[in-house]
């Protein structure tokens, strides 16, 4: 009686375990909870283009709610939405900071190469008044001219938020500047040499 009592428990037991399991909905607010947050991060400029693993994981998380939404394991569906929402949110915020660091170094590279630019130009004024100095000034022009504008460009790329490029262009101006630095001091040097 014993073994037959024990039987029926475990049978009651899976029956009622498969009646809770039919009876369980989907957490369809979470779901679209989680969809939403996830679409908010994907339209999120500064999350696509500074979090982009911020946002894959936010993706992941989705992906993974769906299986298992799928697969009638709600209670892990509804973890996963939660992680999803996490991590979409966390996307948002770090590609906000993301933005804010990429500006911030924008600045102060511009605001650099612009005293670079300032101090290159005495330089080479300098440099024309030294006797003997084997130097191509136009040549040193052009480049210096090169330099100017793409600074400009910098400036103007700064000013519409396109932070990027105004690390690139700024970085592509101090190139040039260093450049012309250089070739102005070795000249410098070698007329000074010669005396």
């Amino acid at each position: 009686m014993k073994k037959s009592k024990m039987v029926l428990l475990i049978c009651a037991a899976l029956a009622a375990a498969l009646i809770l399991n039919a009876c369980a909905k989907p957490p369809t607010e979470e779901m679209a909870a989680a969809a939403a947050a996830v679409t908010r991060a994907e339209n999120d400029a500064d999350a696509v283009k500074y979090a982009a693993s911020g946002l894959a994981r936010a993706r992941e998380a989705l992906n993974r709610m769906q299986a298992e939404a799928d697969s009638k394991k709600y209670d892990a569906a509804k973890n996963y939405a939660a992680d999803a929402i996490s991590a979409a949110d966390k996307a948002i915020a770090d590609g906000k900071t993301g933005a804010a660091r990429v500006r911030d170094e924008a600045v102060g590279l511009v605001n650099g190469v612009k005293t670079t630019l300032a101090e290159t130009e005495k330089s080479i004024n300098a440099a024309q008044g030294v006797k003997n100095i084997k130097l191509d000034f136009k040549a040193i022009d052009r480049d210096f001219d090169d330099a100017k504008r793409t600074t400009d460009q910098a400036e103007q790329s700064l000013a519409g938020a396109d932070y990027q490029d105004a690390l690139d262009k700024g970085r592509a101006a101090r190139t040039i500047l260093s450049d012309i630095s250089a070739k102005v001091a070795g000249a410098a040097t070698a007329a000074s040499r010669k005396k």
